[in-house]
């Protein structure tokens, strides 16, 4: 057990705490309070603490805000209900297993959420993410580079959803 604790942040001390992480890791498109609780009405997230220090976030968009965005900017909505799955984990905390569980309880939210299909978004300059990823079965799609921005976003694709698995000590489905 990894003795991370792990919530749905609610009040603002919490979106802070949520807003930190992101911003720690996404330094170009580093969001305010208002616009971290515009997503929270929109997307699940949860941060993840050791004892009382955040550590790690996570962001569902599920299929129909993925879908929303898509039209948002003129596209065709994905052939399939696809969910965004994000998780981050601050670089001094790496390596002890927190993305596995942060990212492993996203797409298990993914899933309830009806998403067939899932994408994920990191930066190019964290290699890092890039190979936590590509460890999972995304694959590269897209890549792009916002105006005023030098950071190319990649898009990411996992290859199939794994099977369903219970978490460790839980009874096998029926």
């Amino acid at each position: 057990m990894s003795g991370l604790r792990i919530t749905t942040p609610t009040g603002d001390t919490a979106l802070e705490h949520w807003r930190y992480v992101h911003n720690e890791i996404v330094p170009p498109d580093a969001l305010s309070l208002d616009q971290v609780r515009d997503r929270a009405a929109r997307h699940h997230l949860e941060v993840a603490y050791l004892g009382d220090v955040a550590v790690g976030c996570t962001t569902v968009r599920p299929p129909a805000a993925v879908a929303a965005a898509a039209a948002a900017d003129g596209l065709a909505p994905p052939a399939r209900p696809t969910a965004t799955v994000i998780a981050r984990v601050l670089p001094a905390h790496r390596g002890r297993g927190f993305g596995t569980e942060l990212y492993a309880r996203a797409l298990a939210t993914a899933r309830e959420l009806g998403a067939e299909a899932v994408e994920t978004v990191v930066l190019a300059s964290n290699p890092e993410g890039l190979r936590f990823a590509g460890a999972r079965g995304f694959v590269e799609f897209d890549r792009y580079v916002l105006p005023g921005d030098t950071v190319a976003y990649v898009e990411l694709r996992l290859a199939g959803l794994p099977p369903v698995s219970p978490p460790a000590g839980s009874p096998a489905p029926r």
